[in-house]
């Protein structure tokens, strides 16, 4: 037991402090996630969605510190407590994930890890078993230090950890493990291989004969039966290969202009997921760099999940000189982390990006 709870102790503090430090670099993201569990068509707790950034940033901060103070053996019994009221709680999400396939991605790992839903729940059955075991034999969880070193270290890590989600709350995550980062071609990003895995499926094919129902499973080819077909039901089997970047469009009155605003020379995107939810404030700094940029030759769009109702009523406010496109919400909430924001292309590669506090970093060539 005391090597099982050695092993579990160092496995389950620095998987806690890994996954806590990638959420606490993107808790925006993870707050994104959260609402999705709460909305009404998942767990159906919307009175949770307007708090969801706040939970978001305890819960990264409070996975991290249980992390530590477990390597550290600081105070025990709430620690193993904490772990164990935490992994019973994710692994209700990532099974009510899996099996009733409503959030297709835990956010676990952020964008760093993908998992499936599936992947997901594993990973925290074995954490649950692991954190059983530390529960069990948690006499066998002595301290690393003195209790006021242990005291010390717990202190500097919630310290570290406010600090550090207040800057990225501030300007954007210090890592970019998503498909938008600075260097990333939005084109290339959604290229298919032609070699590239093609899903799989199964097709059960129903047949009445002789007056019973009789099904027949395929990977596609329609069965030879003597009886009258019923109807077919279709299953995936093995996902195919999806591109980093998909579902992404720049839309304007039901045209996709991405393909030709991707090979601008120079183009600048001011990029507002939701208009309602946007940041009113900042249109003065938004249309004083954009007329900069007009005036540089740069190609200047918007883009937002909004109507073009609230997209004209923001132009007329702000006289702002560009048009607004439409793009799927999530695509732009995945693309950059502020509302609004500035991203400055080449030929569909991302040359700059920023947060609206750091709109006074930007050139213009």
């Amino acid at each position: 037991m005391k090597y099982l709870v050695g092993f579990s102790r160092i496995f389950v503090g620095i998987l806690f402090i890994i996954s806590g430090f990638i959420k606490l670099n993107d808790p925006v993201g993870f707050s994104f996630k959260l609402e999705e569990y709460f909305s009404a068509g998942v767990l159906d707790l919307p009175f949770f969605e307007p708090h969801a950034l706040t939970i978001s940033i305890i819960v990264v901060i409070f996975e991290v510190l249980v992390g530590v103070m477990l390597l550290i053996g600081f105070r025990t019994k709430f620690t193993v407590w904490s772990l164990l009221l935490m992994i019973i709680g994710f692994t209700f999400l990532t099974f009510y994930s899996a099996y009733f396939n409503k959030v297709t991605d835990c956010g676990c790992f952020g964008d760093a890890i993908k998992l499936t839903p599936w992947e997901s729940f594993t990973k925290d059955i074995v954490l649950l078993v692991l954190i059983v075991i530390l529960f069990i034999g948690r006499k066998y969880l002595t301290p690393a230090f003195n209790i006021r070193t242990n005291r010390l270290i717990t202190f500097i890590a919630l310290v570290l950890s406010g600090f550090y989600v207040y800057h990225v709350l501030n300007h954007l995550p210090v890592i970019d493990f998503r498909p938008f980062e600075i260097g990333k071609n939005i084109e290339e990003g959604m290229i298919v291989p032609e070699d590239a895995p093609k899903p799989i499926y199964d097709y059960a094919w129903t047949f009445r004969v002789n007056g019973e129902e009789q099904t027949i499973v395929t990977q596609g080819d329609y069965p030879t039966v003597d009886g009258e077909y019923v109807g077919v039901e279709t299953t995936e089997v093995q996902a195919g290969y999806e591109p980093p970047i998909h579902d992404f469009t720049i839309e304007q009155d039901g045209e996709d202009f991405a393909a030709s605003l991707l090979q601008e020379e120079k183009l600048v995107m001011v990029v507002a997921y939701d208009l309602m939810k946007t940041n009113i404030e900042q249109y003065a700094s938004v249309k004083t760099y954009t007329d900069l940029a007009i005036k540089k030759g740069y190609k200047v769009i918007g883009m937002s999940a909004s109507n073009s109702t609230q997209s004209e009523k923001l132009i007329n406010d702000h006289e702002l000189d560009f048009q607004f496109y439409f793009t799927d919400e999530t695509a732009l909430k995945t693309i950059v982390r502020s509302n609004p924001a500035i991203l400055v292309l080449e030929k569909g590669t991302i040359i700059q990006k920023v947060h609206y506090n750091d709109f006074d970093e930007l050139e213009f060539e």
